[in-house]
């Protein structure tokens, strides 16, 4: 095979664009030449032939100088020992964004065992190319894979290659239009996937045409050209057999033989303008019967790729049903290059007459783009913009919108492994659960059987399934300790009763309360919509409301042992209570209870609010105590304190400087203890060091 020549290349370009840079192309064809030096392919060819190809590809769509030249360069950083850095010094920035794109998309070995992932790399990959012509080398690179694939020796590589092109490559160059690279690429996979299905149907197709007298073809295509001149129209007719893969996949669709699959040829009307594409319809509907259900307006309604034409199926005087699609040469151009035909934009006219917003986006911008980096800026594919792509460790591709964070990740690939989430591995490296992902990036979700949904995480999700389930969760467990709290307060209630229940008192007292069932009672309890007084008198009529006799107080603590902080409960911030403070609780309609302690400031202004007397319970463990310490201005003094609270097992949640006079600091420090006494251990230790002033729990 003889690669294309440098100047064959050069003289390419020119011959399109003649404001092509030169210099840039030859500099690209030789560093790429010498980069790859004695590398051979599978078909003994020289390595270098290989980028050349896929360059001359992309000439055949009209391709700019910087695409020409990424297409150069695309496996040097991959396959040589070229660097990035050279890359950007010797064809400047735009190009090597240009060449990093490809070399990512390259490294991403695809995963496309389930329909799923494939559509997912598809999407991916279309994500990944943040400018539309890494996607164009692309897909100019696998076709020219395809081609030189029966070199290969392993039989099962050529496989997963050819697999891989069916699941991936063809669909994205059908997602923008590109049918030629499609339809290439199929008929290549196919006769690798399916020899004999390929060889049966190429033999076919032959045989029909010498039984139709050879030029069967030719001999249709001239009957519809001079049907339609008769008539008016100046029309290119083109004619063709199907591909055989498309052949194929009819008769498994339709599960029929080839015998019986009637449209085998398709033949094209190219024509003036979209008047005359419905003016030819007509005349062919009149002249040769239609088949129903067979005609599609894509014109219309074009495909989401802009692809636009008429497509009809008639059966014609050979008795054999032959395929028309009838389009004007603009429509051609897009159909055969899709997206590419765009690049053709400094020839004028074709951007004008595209109807497809978000391709007719694009050459008005590459029209009007000042430099390589706004163009990069605005040919972002938009549909993508706001989504992300990661990974499972098993290779698994989770779509997810901009900004997730591994717990997104963990609910979008299974509900349950986002409620047991307690940590995350990023690219292997365990991070925050807050830290957003970025594309591309592998996730490993760490979880424990002990963990369940923190209501914290509310404040960083973005996914509505995350969310969903996170506050499902919360609301649930907080009905639940709601609803225990409220019987803790229930049982106090009773203790103050004259005299013990009788079994039925719980049914008649929701009967005088018009309550559904006892768990609705305790909530109301706890939430204080009922007060204690009603809830007496409805369990013991007479027991409270005594004329001029006040209710009887609360006798026992109540207890919050066994309740979660910040559900049923809040701990106040102004005085930070722990395990061993004496505490109260101010109760105020529809609100969790809030714990204070009992000499704290802030008391006083809870006169709208009844005051409950609370217990810790025994062993309830933990809570955040708040200090001041104020400590020597000396290198390592911050260094003592840690080391105080470390060796004393209390963790530092946050801590602030508030103060600074010369010789001294003063720090704000919010520490997590077990309880009092474990506290006051911490505070002795620390005015027992040389370099604390002072320290106090505030």
């Amino acid at each position: 095979m003889s690669v294309l020549r440098q100047y064959e290349l050069v003289e390419k370009v020119k011959g399109y664009d003649p404001d092509a840079d030169e210099a840039l192309i030859n500099r690209a064809y030789v560093f790429s030449m010498k980069a790859h030096g004695t590398q051979k392919r599978a078909s003994g060819d020289p390595y270098f032939s290989h980028p050349i190809e896929v360059a001359g590809i992309l000439t055949d769509l009209r391709l700019d100088d910087e695409t020409i030249v990424t297409a150069i360069l695309h496996d040097t950083i991959e396959d040589t020992v070229a660097t990035p850095d050279e890359i950007e010094k010797l064809f400047g920035g735009s190009v090597a964004r240009l060449v990093d794109g490809v070399t990512k998309l390259s490294r991403i070995e695809a995963q496309s065992e389930s329909q799923r992932a494939a559509e997912n790399l598809r999407k991916f990959l279309l994500a990944m190319s943040t400018d539309i012509r890494v996607l164009l080398v692309k897909l100019a690179d696998r076709l020219h894979n395809m081609r030189t694939l029966h070199f290969i020796k392993d039989g099962e590589k050529r496989r997963r290659i050819a697999r891989e092109t069916m699941d991936i490559y063809a669909p994205l160059a059908e997602r923008i239009g590109m049918y030629e690279f499609m339809t290439e690429m199929q008929t290549l996979a196919f006769r690798e996937l399916e020899p004999d299905a390929y060889e049966s149907i190429t033999k076919r197709i032959e045989r029909l045409h010498r039984g139709g007298g050879g030029d069967l073809i030719q001999r249709i295509g001239r009957g519809i050209k001079a049907h339609l001149e008769a008539d008016g129209i100046e029309a290119e007719v083109q004619g063709r057999e199907k591909h055989p893969y498309s052949i194929w996949r009819k008769m498994a669709e339709r599960h029929v033989s080839f015998e019986q699959l009637s449209d085998v040829m398709a033949f094209r009307a190219i024509v003036g303008s979209v008047d005359e594409c419905y003016r030819t319809l007509g005349l062919i509907h009149q002249r040769w019967p239609m088949v129903p259900g067979r005609f599609k307006d894509f014109i219309s309604t074009p495909k989401r790729n802009g692809y636009r034409s008429l497509h009809t199926t008639i059966i014609h005087d050979e008795q054999m049903r032959i395929e028309i699609q009838i389009r004007t040469n603009e429509m051609h151009a897009q159909a055969e290059h899709g997206l590419a035909a765009h690049w053709a934009y400094k020839e004028g006219k074709l951007a004008a007459t595209t109807k497809h917003p978000w391709i007719s986006d694009l050459v008005e911008i590459l029209e009007h783009a000042a430099t390589a980096e706004e163009l990069l800026e605005h040919t972002r594919m938009a549909m993508y913009q706001d989504r992300i792509f990661a990974f499972t460790p098993k290779g698994e591709l989770i779509q997810l919108p901009k900004g997730a964070t591994p717990i997104d990740f963990a609910y979008a690939v299974h509900t349950d492994l986002g409620d047991q989430t307690v940590g995350a591995k990023i690219n292997g490296r365990v991070m925050p659960l807050r830290t957003p992902l970025g594309n591309g990036d592998q996730v490993e979700i760490l979880v424990s059987k002990a963990q369940h949904p923190q209501p914290a995480w509310l404040s960083y999700v973005v996914t509505g399934k995350a969310r969903a389930k996170i506050r499902r969760w919360v609301k649930s467990k907080e009905r639940e300790e709601t609803i225990a709290l409220g019987r803790k307060i229930f049982d106090e209630i009773v203790q103050r009763l004259p005299a013990p229940l009788g079994w039925e008192a719980m049914t008649e007292a929701l009967r005088r309360l018009h309550l559904p069932d006892d768990e609705t009672l305790m909530e109301e309890i706890a939430l204080k919509r009922i007060d204690d007084v009603a809830v007496m008198e409805a369990l013991m009529p007479g027991s409270a409301m005594k004329e001029g006799v006040k209710p009887p107080p609360q006798r026992t603590a109540i207890s919050i042992k066994g309740l979660t902080p910040g559900v049923a409960f809040h701990l106040a911030d102004c005085c930070h209570p722990i395990p061993g403070d004496r505490i109260v609780g101010l109760r105020r309609e529809g609100e969790g209870i809030e714990v204070h302690v009992i000499g704290c400031d802030n008391l006083a202004s809870g006169i709208d609010a009844d005051w409950v007397d609370l217990a810790w319970g025994d062993e309830t463990d933990g809570g955040t105590a708040r200090l001041s310490i104020i400590i020597k201005n000396q290198p390592g003094s911050l260094a003592v304190i840690a080391g105080i609270l470390g060796s004393h097992g209390a963790n530092i949640v946050s801590m602030d400087q508030t103060a600074r006079d010369g010789s001294f600091h003063t720090f704000m420090l919010d520490v997590e203890v077990h309880d009092l006494q474990h506290l006051m251990r911490i505070l002795a230790a620390l005015r027992a060091t040389d370099v604390v002033s002072t320290a106090e729990r505030l």
